[in-house]
């Protein structure tokens, strides 16, 4: 009964799901995808496969708009069915709220609809199966807490355009499964963004140039005192233009009205606050004004974007911030970011850009932002993806990937950026991590391109920190334990495990290859000790990786470890 085709990644979607409903554990998915992508159509599916199997379905959502929306998609999507759909918002009259919450609780109501009113006290499901929660991010820590308790047992299913960075990192982790929806609908165009300066000419020129085509606008002011002055500022910038206001403090008929009588087509320009921000589908509105984008957060401002672009039309964006004011650095990055990332299914990038300006929350706690200070964001996502791949293997499930092989490096080499390489302290720290993230000689040898077409023929110093990033690379190919210099001479000592890999035979055969300088001491384990008598730290370091190099050759084909493939 779906009217349009499904895109390939929206089946996947569906796909994952629906195995993880099936799976005797309960579900925790992030849908990421972008706005308009049909994400809806997916937790559709997913909750008429929990109807049929006689479960109860809850979705939360963040605004009485939306929630009044989804509610006449479900009923429209499930027609034909013995479902009974209800919404649980305040457009609904006391006696309605009463009898869905009678409903819910001796489980007459199969797909209960609403906004935060669902966490209330006094709503309780008969037999919940699975609950669906649109835009995680509009959602307060305290109503995570009461979701936490709702969700005990239950299949959880997030749908997100721009996931907040702390639910991202988890899903990174692998603490939650993440589905990506980056495939657009057909004949959707990305949306023409500008941050620009506010002027009442450019707010002119954008209100007529839709006009002019028969569209619609919304113009976006976030601040209910105001707004009606707002209004009438822009009508008088276009006389021609019927506006209406439309916010949070109005009364539910009210606001409803507009809404609707907008979606009619009986207004032009509406006014607003950020309650069109989520999920209001509009496809007749392609411009969009931000006043004081600057106030406003990534997620945010991205939401806003996906409220024009929603037709076969080429939309507008234009994020305005007041005249000669100084943005501070952070408002400025946002900003920055919005109008980079304009190509359609650029959700996930945003988020990821969020993630850097950020940082990513505390996960066992409730802040949603700031750097884990202690041990750095880096070390602290490691041990926190190895200590998750721990439990899964406690728990019999299969690790998302092994924790990375660390090989201890002691030896005596100057290695560092110098200042008159670079001398930009952000872009030194930037260089360095990218040297502790090289996991293959690949990686390092792109590292290297990299330096010397962004900074030049790079000093001794920098290319031994270079090697030494090689030699760890081998240490994650041959699982190496430790690679120590005393003196003139290098050991090199392998992980237990290696013994049964190496074929000495062979091994003995290479030694002339060396020069006579390198002694093999087998035991319970490889320890491997070479003789650089003579020679300069860069020519020891260029003969240990000589040796390491030519060891390939007497290792046994089969058995090639992960790190290898790696």
């Amino acid at each position: 009964m779906f009217p349009y085709d499904e895109t390939a990644d929206q089946l996947r979607a569906i796909e994952e799901i629906k195995k993880d409903m099936e799976k005797p554990r309960p579900m925790d998915r992030l849908l990421c995808g972008d706005v308009g992508y049909g994400k809806t159509e997916v937790a559709i599916r997913a909750a008429f496969k929990a109807a049929i199997d006689g479960k109860q379905v809850a979705v939360l959502v963040p605004t009485t708009i939306l929630a009044q929306q989804h509610y006449e998609t479900f009923r429209e999507r499930f027609s034909g069915y013995p479902f009974n759909i209800q919404v649980l918002s305040r457009f609904r009259s006391k006696k309605e709220q009463n009898e869905t919450i009678k409903g819910v609780r001796n489980g007459t109501v199969d797909v209960i609809i609403g906004t935060h009113r669902l966490l209330s006290q006094d709503l309780i499901f008969k037999d919940l199966g699975l609950l669906i929660v649109d835009e995680e991010q509009r959602f307060g820590v305290t109503h995570k807490e009461k979701l936490k308790k709702l969700k005990t047992n239950v299949d959880v299913l997030t749908l997100t355009a721009t996931p907040i960075p702390r639910t991202l990192h988890m899903s990174m982790l692998g603490v939650r499964d993440l589905s990506v929806i980056e495939t657009p609908p057909e004949n959707r165009f990305p949306v023409q963004t500008y941050v620009v300066e506010h002027s009442n000419a450019l707010v002119r020129e954008a209100i007529e140039r839709e006009l002019a085509r028969e569209g619609q606008v919304y113009y976006l002011y976030n601040r209910v005192q105001g707004i009606n002055q707002m209004a009438e500022q822009i009508s008088m910038l276009v006389p021609d233009a019927r506006v209406a206001v439309a916010h949070g403090q109005m009364s539910e008929q009210e606001l409803e009205r507009t809404i609707l009588d907008f979606l009619d087509g009986e207004f032009d320009v509406l006014v607003s606050t950020s309650i069109i921000e989520t999920g209001v589908d509009i496809p007749n509105v392609n411009t969009l004004i931000v006043h004081d984008a600057d106030k406003m957060g990534l997620s945010q401002l991205y939401q806003l974007r996906g409220r024009v672009g929603r037709s076969s039309r080429i939309a507008y964006a234009y994020f305005t911030y007041q005249r000669d004011k100084v943005l501070t650095e952070v408002a400025e990055k946002r900003l920055q970011a919005i109008k980079e990332f304009t190509e359609l299914g650029s959700g996930f990038k945003i988020a990821m850009r969020d993630l850097s300006i950020r940082g990513a929350g505390n996960l066992l706690g409730a802040e949603q932002h700031g750097f884990i200070a202690s041990v750095g964001f880096d070390l602290y996502s490691q041990m926190l993806a190895e200590e998750i791949a721990q439990r899964k293997k406690e728990m019999g499930e299969e690790a998302v990937q092994e924790p990375d092989w660390n090989t201890q490096l002691d030896i005596q080499l100057d290695a560092y950026l110098p200042s008159d390489y670079i001398y930009d302290s952000m872009q030194k720290i930037e260089i360095y991590k990218k040297v502790a993230a090289i996991r293959t000689l690949e990686e390092a040898s792109d590292l290297l391109d990299e330096l010397i077409d962004r900074f030049g023929e790079p000093p001794q110093a920098v290319l031994n920190l270079v090697a030494a990033a090689r030699l760890k690379a081998f240490g994650a190919m041959y699982r190496i334990e430790q690679i120590s210099q005393k003196g003139d001479d290098f050991q090199i000592k392998m992980s237990p495990d290696q013994n049964e890999r190496l074929d000495g035979q062979k091994l003995f055969a290479m030694t002339p290859l060396w020069d006579n300088r390198v002694k093999l001491l087998s035991g319970p384990q490889i320890i491997v000790h070479i003789r650089c008598k003579g020679f300069t730290p860069e020519q020891s370091i260029a003969f240990v990786e000589k040796f390491l190099v030519q060891y390939k050759e007497a290792l046994k084909p089969k058995g090639e470890l992960h790190n290898v493939a790696k």
